[in-house]
């Protein structure tokens, strides 16, 4: 059997948030395949107490707590000229680590989830090394740098510019450089001008997001549009705080009773406070599905977005209508299943019109997950990239 090294940014258990889903996903299907040695970091307490949980599914693992907080990862990155990413998951016990694992196991194949850990590839290792970008995160940067404050403009520009340049030197490298999307695949090689790069889309779990599994309720009154995330990852924050800002009043105007509830961990103060008669801030959830069956409406109205967004294969596999912005749907073949809007008049027009008549689109919606996006038939593509067909059919 062969012998996969796994790297990852985050544990990959359990598969309670985007950067998480993916990674779980392909873990498990690596590891019916092959035995499969897992490093990753943890940034949250509960996840340096999953060893029985990993080792379900991994031949080895270790687990290496990030001590480095983002001013200690900036100042680093400036006296280095490195990017901030690439400091910021910097490491030597987890070095250590990957050279332990490498001494003590047979490992044909590195497989690294998300590009800042490509740092931690040794230059001399003579196996297959594929590289699990998801999407092109320089990019983002670059977005993040338009309509901010100068000092933080130039900084996000420098992370732009100097991402790009690594994800590049390491694509150079890497037999495979994998992305959620042809969009983003695309991106990475007008910027990079890599050839060996290819699409391995995202899934969904259509049996655990299902209308019809047993979840507890949300039990909330009134028309209830959500929004699910992170509620400290930037792009997510901006979105909830614009929708509540320019959008629910419109549209209470339109639906005194609706409200807006945003569904996720560890919202930022400037979440918290918008929390009100019209609006709900949850914080962690036990189970989020709870939330979507509320729904009348989910929305995912960001503004920045790289790839193929769960949130939105999330609402679609339960069957709710989903608004979401051009960036948020890009990438995802929804088959018009999903309203697209731009303007708060948008959202507005598109909200108010749903929840008047659904048209079945979240039923729609869900039929398209299941066709389209089962995580088996999108995982496929590894087996023969990795060379496991055999051990896979059998």
């Amino acid at each position: 059997m062969r012998d996969i090294l796994f790297l990852a940014h985050r544990v990959p258990f359990p598969p309670d948030r985007g950067d998480k889903i993916r990674a779980h996903h392909v873990l498990k299907h690596l590891a019916k395949r092959a035995r499969v040695h897992l490093v990753a970091m943890a940034d949250v307490e509960a996840d340096l107490h999953h060893g029985a949980l990993l080792a379900e599914h991994c031949a080895s693992h270790k687990v290496i707590w990030r001590s480095m907080g983002r001013a200690q990862a900036a100042a680093t990155a400036l006296l280095r000229r490195q990017p901030i990413s690439i400091a910021a998951f910097a490491h030597p016990e987890y070095a250590r680590a990957v050279q332990r694992a490498l001494a003590e196991h047979p490992i044909d194949t590195i497989f690294v989830y998300s590009g800042q850990m490509a740092q931690y590839v040794p230059a001399d290792f003579a196996g297959r090394f594929v590289m699990d970008f998801c999407d092109v995160d320089s990019a983002k940067f670059g977005d993040y740098a338009e309509g901010a404050s100068l000092p933080m403009a130039m900084m996000m520009r420098r992370e732009d510019r100097l991402l790009a340049r690594f994800e590049a030197q390491v694509a150079a490298r890497a037999d495979a450089s994998l992305f959620v999307s042809e969009a983003e695949a695309a991106l990475f090689r007008a910027r990079t001008g890599a050839a060996r790069v290819q699409v391995m889309e995202n899934g969904i779990d259509t049996g655990f997001f299902d209308p019809a599994a047993p979840f507890a309720e949300a039990g909330q009154a009134g028309p209830l549009i959500v929004f699910t995330g992170q509620m400290d990852y930037r792009p997510n924050v901006d979105a909830a705080i614009w929708f509540a800002r320019e959008v629910m009043p419109q549209l209470r105007q339109r639906q005194p009773s609706a409200r807006f509830a945003i569904v996720g961990r560890a919202p930022v103060p400037e979440v918290s406070r918008l929390a009100s008669d019209s609006v709900i801030v949850t914080g962690e959830v036990a189970d989020v599905r709870g939330w979507l069956a509320a729904a009348a409406v989910v929305v995912a109205p960001l503004k920045i977005a790289r790839g193929i967004q769960n949130k939105v294969l999330e609402a679609m596999a339960m069957a709710r209508p989903v608004v979401a912005s051009p960036a948020a749907a890009e990438g995802i073949d929804h088959a018009g299943t999903v309203v697209i809007a731009d303007t708060p008049a948008d959202y507005v027009a598109a909200i108010d019109a749903l929840i008047a008549d659904p048209r079945d689109l979240g039923q729609a919606a869900r039929r398209q997950v299941e066709r389209r996006y089962a995580w088996a038939a999108r995982l496929a593509p590894l087996d023969a990239l990795l060379g496991l067909e055999t051990r896979a059919a059998a």
